[in-house]
């Protein structure tokens, strides 16, 4: 097997959790094969927005097709 990861970020007004959830749905929309998902980095957006933007950075692996 041979896999492939891309990196994704997520964003939430609610938290990290959202913003983790957020990558992982677009990436279930948009790919096929996924493994696994690793989450990489955590941060909060707070200039130029009402509040905060959470973002969740993740790497998500998926098998190559033959």
């Amino acid at each position: 097997m041979v896999f492939k990861k891309v990196t994704l970020i997520g964003t939430s007004p609610d938290g990290f959790e959202e913003a983790t959830e957020d990558a992982i749905d677009r990436a279930e929309e948009t790919l096929e094969n996924l493994y696994w998902v690793e989450v990489v980095e955590q941060g909060v957006k707070i200039a130029g927005t009402d509040g905060r933007e959470y973002q969740a950075e993740v790497e998500v692996a998926f098998e190559l097709e033959d």
